[in-house]
């Protein structure tokens, strides 16, 4: 027997053979085209691509895992969150989706904050008004491509599209829905205020479902691309963030991951939707029923390597990069970068801040600043933790996933900046990992998500800081965080006074 776990992501989408002892069997990817920039901070990309590559992938694993079609008991889908994907009535893409980390929301978001208010908007929803929320793109279609608003009929994220062309059902899970500004993320069900007083129609909304529900089944067009046989089931799955904490066993309170992906995540399990009063943090339902999440979000953390990597360095292998970074001493010489390639979400919720490269002198060499990446990147993701203690989130354990985990560099330079000992797990497969695990909690394997995870997930590893080096970190953090002040004086034209906490 086995399960399927089909994760949309930016780049390309993944996906994994899981068996019933939650062993890995196989996984393969398929690339998308890269996302397209008409504007400064605007990203879109076409969701036929995605469908694409997800049928391209789940061929190669069925492949390389010698599945046979009668095996497969389940399919879960995780993908990148955010974006937005309009159909008209006969499910056909009316323009490309505006994904995740588009910026040119802003105008839709202050009339949210003027209309609705940050403080209702945080009761509403749980979270405030912020440019990557799928909510702001739905308004900014509406006043400026008023012909294409008027034949929208149903409005999906990039993996839910993925499952209707695999199922032709239309529906959503809490976890992912949490990110629209439109759920009532304490009630776990749409907003009928939130919905109303932004003037959406409900019914271009799908049905919402838990995590691990069963909510459709392949149809013969989806089995006919993937190779998935018809009328197997597909649960709800989740975004990949909720997903991927899934796929690293962050399910309990105390549980914290860690993950460097394109973007940067710091998530925590919680038992209660708490909500940060500044709205810096996302308050999220989890994909573990009756259980919510909390995350700090880092726009560009394994985006600012690949950015200098492709942009500025040559094109050389990421391995020769960390190797010259290696041999710099950790603190890069004074050499710090803020990593606000698209601007901001946590702790700063700023879309129009820009990144920085700062301290350069003359003996510097590229090892320096690679060095100063990956500490930066690991300074923007410390800003959640300091945010967490603010908020009494218990912070127990951390795990460390995505690309930054691969990096033994990496990994210890985000040990010595949190302070604390990072685990990593066996099976690093991130979110399609945990989609098939939700796969099998649907299907019956497991009874439940916990007890799926403690089945299947195992530490691989640990690092510990180091003492010295944490005292670098801790200095060099305090630097860091003077500079967002000083760019955002720049960038508005003000003095900037605001603190992180």
């Amino acid at each position: 027997m086995t399960l399927v776990g089909i994760d949309i992501g930016t780049g390309g989408s993944r996906a994994v053979l899981v068996d019933d002892a939650g062993r890995l069997v196989a996984s393969a990817s398929a690339e998308h085209a890269d996302f397209r920039s008409p504007s400064t901070g605007w990203a879109e990309q076409d969701p036929d691509d995605w469908w694409r590559a997800c049928g391209d992938a789940v061929r190669r694993v069925m492949a390389a895992g010698r599945a046979a079609s009668n095996d497969i008991r389940a399919v879960g889908l995780s993908g990148q969150m955010h974006g937005a994907v309009l159909l008209d009535d006969d499910g056909r893409v009316l323009r490309p989706s505006i994904i995740w980390c588009d910026q040119r929301t802003e105008s839709q978001c202050r009339w949210l904050d003027a209309t609705i208010g940050p403080d209702r908007l945080l009761e509403l929803v749980s979270n405030p008004a912020l440019t990557n929320f799928t909510l702001t793109k739905l308004l900014w279609v509406q006043q400026h491509e008023p012909d294409v608003w008027a034949r929208v009929r149903h409005v999906l994220l990039p993996k839910d599209y993925v499952r209707f062309r695999m199922s032709g059902e239309y529906a959503i899970d809490v976890a992912d829905a949490s990110g629209t500004l439109l759920l009532d993320v304490a009630g776990r069900r749409w907003s009928r205020e939130m919905i109303e007083r932004a003037g959406i129609d409900a019914r271009m909304l799908p049905a919402v479902f838990e995590s691990p529900e069963i909510c459709a089944r392949v149809s013969s067009e989806g089995a006919a691309h993937t190779g998935i046989p018809e009328g197997v089931p597909i649960v709800a799955g989740a975004g990949d963030q909720a997903a991927g904490a899934v796929g690293m066993g962050i399910t309990r309170p105390g549980a914290v991951s860690a993950t460097i992906g394109t973007s940067g995540v710091v998530f925590a399990a919680t038992d209660r939707p708490a909500t940060d009063p500044k709205g810096r943090v996302h308050t999220f339902c989890h994909a573990v029923p009756g259980r919510w999440h909390v995350m700090g979000v880092t726009q560009a953390a394994g985006l600012s390597l690949r950015w200098w990597r492709s942009q500025l360095a040559g094109g050389v292998s990421y391995d020769e990069l960390t190797e010259e970074a290696a041999g710099v001493a950790p603190g890069a010489d004074g050499v710090l970068w803020a990593p606000y390639l698209m601007g901001e979400r946590t702790p700063h919720c700023d879309p129009n801040v820009r990144a920085a490269l700062v301290g350069l002198a003359s003996n510097h060499g590229r090892g320096h600043v690679v060095r100063a990446v990956m500490e930066g990147v690991a300074f923007s993701l410390r800003d959640t933790f300091t945010i967490f203690s603010a908020m009494s989130i218990p912070v127990h354990r951390v795990v460390v996933g995505g690309g930054g985990a691969r990096s033994p560099l990496w990994r210890q330079i985000q040990a010595d900046v949190y302070g604390r000992a990072t685990e990593t797990v066996a099976i690093d497969e991130g979110a399609a990992y945990g989609a098939a695990i939700l796969a099998g909690v649907g299907a019956g394997v497991w009874a439940t998500v916990d007890e799926a995870c403690d089945a299947a997930v195992r530490v691989a590893g640990s690092i510990e800081p180091r003492a010295d080096v944490v005292a670098t970190m801790n200095d060099r953090y305090a630097e860091y965080r003077r500079i967002y002040p000083a760019l955002r004086s720049i960038t508005q034209g003000v003095e900037h006074k605001e603190t992180y906490v």
